[in-house]
């Protein structure tokens, strides 16, 4: 099997309806400018650089129009596109670069720093800037772009597993991983999260996760392609911004559980008309159900849904008009996925048991770059095994309870964090909260709430414990809390547990 050039398809449906707007810039371009801005980019690419199917292009870059451009133009050209993390510090940039050895870089005005360290410590010689001038032996994109013919470029008819872009995951604890990204997997998530919001062409979503991150770029861009609707692109979250976008433009959002906490604590929140948006999802963590009840009293059903970047990312997203028995769900699997839960022994477990879930389908991705090993322990007979401890109910709806490292095992019992968490964040005081399990002499573990407090509020350990204590079983209730400034976070808006547990976790 195979898929199309979109673009091009669209470009001959609906040239003149609007694809992209660029929040930072004002830049506006239709189905069909859309389709020729990225063919110039692919011509350029074969002609001028000479990058040839296959090899990787590296782009250092925040959200941007020019993102999807060149994710198109890199499509047309049959090159793989490898989207690097742009907060990651120059060494870290090195090791992705070393392990996926791109021909070239392009790079943002505002990472020209970190671009000449790396061209310079890998010998780079294809360089080019989304600057508008350029240095000497560097060009500039739009001047790339004016130099082509101007002739479309549509991409030849490409088999579902070829490999598109590669998305880096785990770089905060450990190596970094290349998550493949094949074409089949772009294809599949615009069908499987498309149908589950009734995504049309009337349309306009807008994006602010990174593009490093599949979020970004499927959540829900390269889906509003598909159905021919118009993508607004943030260049990053900003609460501010993203309440006068959501109330007026936008029809459908998805955002992380921190973008939608940190909404709700906006001092507009509550006075900003958001009715013109019909679908909010949210992904990435679990919500606290406090959070769910406060988007409700504002007459917003937040659907919560579950995916991977392994996964394209689209695996549950919760149906609309869910009753409040299911709050906290994720739903049920989407058309094109099968999944299951299982125990330590691989074994199936029946309603109300918690296991991990496995994930198998046309959207999961077939690796990982250059790590067969890696690739075989992650995936077995088809099944990716996720990492995430799951459960589904008597009504076949799911949960995801938390991630199978994030556990900690208390006196012989089994603690998720997520729990607690969701107990800690029924205080008013709580801006965030995080628990991690760490080390006692008469229990193994033990429960530590790492604490955020609302600014002009004040609030005590003992008072997370006796709330904690009043909620919880004694077990899972934690013996410690320390209160934070914050929390740390990935590009995902996921809390990063590792630093946590190096810095609190002795």
């Amino acid at each position: 099997m195979y898929t199309f050039d979109w673009l091009a398809k669209q470009a001959e449906m609906r040239p003149d309806k609007r694809a992209l707007i660029d929040a930072a810039t004002g830049r506006a371009y239709t189905y069909s400018e859309f389709h020729l801005r990225a063919s110039r980019f692919a011509e350029f690419l074969r002609n001028e650089w000479r990058v040839a199917p296959g090899e990787r292009v590296a782009l250092l870059a925040h959200n941007s129009s020019n993102y999807f451009e060149i994710l198109w133009g890199c499509a047309k050209a049959g090159v793989i596109l490898v989207c690097l993390n742009w907060r990651l510090a120059v060494p870290e940039l090195e090791e992705t670069m070393r392990d996926s050895t791109p021909v070239a870089l392009i790079y943002d005005p505002a990472f020209a720093a970190q671009a000449a360290a790396l061209r310079d410590r890998l010998g780079i010689d294809r360089m080019m800037t989304l600057a508008p001038g350029a240095a000497e032996g560097e060009c500039a994109y739009e001047a790339a772009l004016a130099g082509a013919s101007g002739r479309p470029v549509v991409m030849p008819p490409r088999g579902l597993d070829e490999v598109w872009h590669i998305l880096y995951t785990g770089g905060t604890t450990g190596k970094s991983k290349g998550v493949l990204q094949t074409y089949g997997m772009v294809f599949y998530n615009a069908l499987n999260m498309g149908l589950k919001i009734d995504l049309g062409s009337e349309d306009v979503t807008l994006n602010l996760l990174p593009c490093f991150h599949t979020g970004g770029l499927n959540m829900y861009a390269n889906p509003t392609f598909h159905v021919g609707g118009t993508a607004i692109i943030q260049k990053a979250f900003d609460p501010s911004e993203t309440l006068r976008l959501l109330s007026t433009q936008a029809t459908a959002f998805f955002g992380v559980a921190a973008i939608y906490l940190f909404l709700s604590q906006h001092p507009d929140f509550e006075k900003t008309d958001l009715s013109r948006v019909r679908s909010w999802a949210a992904g990435g963590a679990p919500i606290p159900t406090s959070l769910l009840h406060t988007y409700r009293r504002k007459g917003i059903d937040v659907r919560f849904g579950f995916g991977m970047t392994e996964t394209g990312p689209t695996v549950f997203l919760v149906d609309p008009g869910y009753p409040e028995s299911k709050l906290g769900s994720v739903g049920k699997p989407c058309l094109h996925v099968d999944v299951r839960i299982v125990d330590a022994e691989g074994r199936d477990l029946p309603p109300g048991e918690r296991g991990e879930l496995l994930i198998k389908g046309p959207g999961v991705t077939p690796g990982y770059w250059q790590m067969p090993e890696y690739t075989a322990r992650a995936i077995v007979d088809g099944w990716l095994h996720s990492g995430d401890v799951a459960m589904r109910d008597a009504d076949g709806f799911y949960y995801i309870v938390d991630r199978v490292k994030d556990m900690y095992i208390s006196g012989g019992e089994n603690v998720y964090p997520a729990e607690v968490e969701n107990v800690i964040y029924q205080l008013p005081q709580v801006a965030e909260t995080a628990v991690i399990g760490v080390p006692d002499e008469k229990w193994g573990e033990v429960g530590r709430a790492l604490v955020a407090v609302k600014a002009g509020q004040t609030l005590t350990e003992e008072q997370v414990l006796d709330h904690c204590r009043a909620n919880l079983a004694k077990y899972k209730a934690p013996k410690s809390v320390v209160f934070v400034p914050a929390l740390p976070r990935n590009p995902a808006g996921k809390v990063v547990k590792g630093d946590l547990r190096k810095a609190h976790g002795g």
